[in-house]
């Protein structure tokens, strides 16, 4: 009897549903064990690509509150078919999941499919998804998914070469190298070989057996934990709720604010980042266990 994959995702730009297909293609390559489904997350408003500059800021409060937009109903073979795998893929912007993903996880439909279903989630990011992942643990927990892995595919170059290099993408659309900045995104070498984290998750399918399929996702380089960008997320999510309450509240000063959101993230970047990254490897022996104890916890799937 075959057993049914979904595979859950949203994508602009094309890189997280080539990740999320490449991790399905072992299941794909058993057709006569597996039958998987695709579904794209659609709204019923979307967001442009490539960003206009002032749409992509104005974005920033709806996203970081989790502010949900109207999604397209899910197809009937979404709605109407137990499932015995979830492949959960998201993207993340502003420090949490994006608008589109978060549309799906408040609209109804989720709870639903999701449900005492086991569930892997995949994350196509910059770099800084690691709070992204607790607040959807959050929303995995409270539906009753079973959440069984966690693979966490990022940009591999420095955090300040991938903020010209986003930008430039989002911006533009160009996501090839130029001048002396690299091609944008996840490297192709990274998204193509993502099959072997299908081959692992398959494996753990036939034996019924999810307890260690974490401890093998991370052996193979599923998740990377950089301390310092950890360091960096907690001082942005404080700093972003601050700011998105400030632009949600004063609805009629929002234009001025966002503009003043911008400048500030820029300078946060440029100016502010790097002081706290001394501070992160001045502080460095003193919190050594700690930091450790972190880099398990989020390395994992379990809910604090």
């Amino acid at each position: 009897m075959q057993k049914n994959i979904l595979v859950i995702y949203y994508t602009q730009t094309g890189q997280l549903g080539e990740i999320v297909k490449n991790i399905a293609k072992p299941f794909e390559d058993k057709k006569d064990e597996y039958n998987v489904t695709y579904y794209n997350i659609q709204l019923k408003e979307d967001f442009p690509f490539p960003w206009p500059s002032d749409v992509f800021f104005n974005t920033f409060p709806e996203s970081y509150l989790q502010i949900p937009k109207e999604i397209l109903p899910p197809p009937e073979d979404v709605l109407n078919k137990k499932f015995d795998l979830i492949l959960f893929g998201y993207q993340v912007w502003y420090l949490t999941p994006s608008i589109p993903v978060i549309s799906f996880l408040k609209s109804g439909y989720a709870e639903n499919i999701l449900k005492d279903t086991p569930v892997v989630t995949i994350s196509g990011t910059r770099n800084m998804w690691m709070l992204s992942q607790e607040k959807l643990k959050v929303y995995l927990k409270k539906m009753q998914a079973k959440l069984v892995g966690n693979i966490a595919l990022v940009d591999r170059h420095d955090n300040y070469t991938s903020v010209l290099t986003i930008l430039r993408w989002l911006t533009t659309g160009q996501k090839e190298k130029s001048g002396m900045l690299p091609a944008a995104g996840i490297s192709d070498e990274e998204i193509n070989g993502a099959d072997k984290y299908g081959v692992i998750i398959k494996k753990h399918l036939e034996q019924n057996d999810w307890s260690g399929l974490q401890p093998d996702l991370i052996k193979n380089g599923a998740v990377e934990i950089r301390p310092f960008l950890v360091r960096v997320e907690k001082v942005g999510n404080k700093i972003f709720t601050v700011w998105s309450h400030l632009i949600i509240n004063k609805k009629e000063k929002r234009p001025i604010l966002i503009k003043f959101f911008k400048v500030y993230l820029m300078a946060a970047i440029w100016v502010v980042s790097p002081v706290v990254l001394v501070f992160h490897i001045l502080m460095a022996p003193i919190l050594w266990f700690k930091r450790k104890k972190e880099k398990k916890y989020l390395q994992g799937i379990n809910l604090k």
